[in-house]
């Protein structure tokens, strides 16, 4: 199983506009290790993960370059990091994981998840990403590391 990490600097988002996702495809199921979230500001910063159906997209953000962390592998990624969306996915569900960075740039926290215990299937337009979860969004620096 090949294995993967990409990392973006976001905007501020806000409780209605992502600042980043994990986007799957049909490709594969992808299996998330672990999220790193820190803040870039000196203002506190309330965040949720949730899930985005295979419904509609939305419009993200640029794509981050996905790095092939296990280097005998020869697989491209199916996952792709996308920055801070423009226009929301039409379905996301709130995963009920949410965490504050404190008021000082660097503040951060690292999630990790055990095998399969944080998946996106195998649909097109499927993910999960993080969303400001009340108050104002703050720029954050953000990676995620996933198998598939």
């Amino acid at each position: 199983m090949a294995k993967f990490a990409a990392k973006v600097t976001t905007t501020a988002g806000s409780t209605t506009l992502p600042i980043c996702a994990l986007i799957g495809g049909t490709g594969s199921i992808l299996r998330i290790t672990e999220i790193g979230v820190f803040n870039t500001a000196t203002t506190a910063v309330a965040l949720q993960m949730f899930r985005v159906s295979g419904a509609t997209a939305g419009t993200p953000g640029a794509s981050a370059t996905s790095r092939l962390l296990n280097g005998g592998d020869a697989n491209t990624a199916v996952g792709v990091l996308k920055n801070t969306y423009s226009v929301a996915p039409t379905t996301i569900t709130d995963l009920g994981i949410a965490f504050m960075l404190g008021a000082a740039a660097g503040s951060g926290v690292i999630l990790p998840f055990p095998e399969d215990e944080l998946t996106i299937p195998a649909v097109a337009n499927a993910g999960v990403g993080l969303l400001v979860d009340s108050g104002t969004g703050q720029a954050c620096t953000v990676y995620m590391k996933w198998k598939e």
